[in-house]
């Protein structure tokens, strides 16, 4: 049983070396995100019956009708924030628990809230088993997380009919927001930083396609369809 086991590991190393090559190619520069995804087990935190796919450069179905975002995404989001190790970072939508590792892993301070308790719980337990830490709670992500505002950085894993507000204030001054914006089938994404106590300037990251971002600040809850 070893043998085969061992073939399946070496196969993913090899595909997971070919997709960092593929992120450098669409223009992700930041050898720290491309180190650690580069050593992330992305496997990790989906379904063995899409393990083999899981180093194509697509997002990919988990329960609950939700996503493990695509990993151009990921690393594009995460580079954006341009953030240095222990800022804190508020992510929403924990889904997998992807992201969250691959900020836990540069060092960050990780704060991550999803509707899902049954991904919230799955997620925990892949971070607890490769010895990340991050903060998980369960509840309506488009309203943030205040008790531990203010954040340097917050990412947005899902696609929202505008920045929500609430969010936009638990930014620290000079902090950034990347968020999906636009309708339910697709979006744009932006990048938000706060310039002041009332400011905000945003700068457009091209087009998206996010599931939608659920809550009292996104879309009304439609029983997941």
């Amino acid at each position: 049983m070893t043998a085969p086991n061992r073939r399946v590991s070496t196969l993913l190393d090899q595909q997971r070396l070919l997709l960092i090559q593929q992120l450098r190619d669409r223009g992700i520069t930041n050898e720290a995100v491309l180190d650690v995804m580069g050593r992330l087990p992305r496997e990790a935190f989906v379904s063995q019956a899409i393990a083999s796919r899981v180093y194509e450069d697509t997002a990919l179905p988990i329960d609950d009708q939700q996503t493990i975002s695509q990993p151009y995404t990921v690393a594009l989001m995460t580079q954006t924030l341009a953030l240095p190790a222990a800022s804190k970072v508020l992510e929403i939508g924990t889904g997998s628990g992807y992201q969250a590792a691959v900020l836990a892993m540069l060092g960050m301070h990780v704060f991550t809230v999803e509707r899902h308790a049954g991904l919230s719980r799955k997620a925990k337990q892949v971070l607890t088993d490769l010895g990340l830490t991050a903060t998980l709670r369960i509840g309506d992500g488009t309203i943030g997380w205040s008790e531990h505002a203010p954040y340097d950085g917050i990412i947005v894993t899902a696609g929202a009919p505008d920045v929500p507000e609430t969010l936009a204030r638990q930014l620290t001054i000079g902090g950034r927001m990347v968020v999906p914006v636009g309708t339910l089938n697709e979006q744009t994404m932006y990048c938000v930083t706060r310039t002041g106590p009332t400011d905000w300037k945003a700068v457009d990251l091209g087009p998206s396609k996010f599931v939608p971002l659920i809550g009292r600040e996104g879309w009304e809850d439609r029983g997941g369809k």
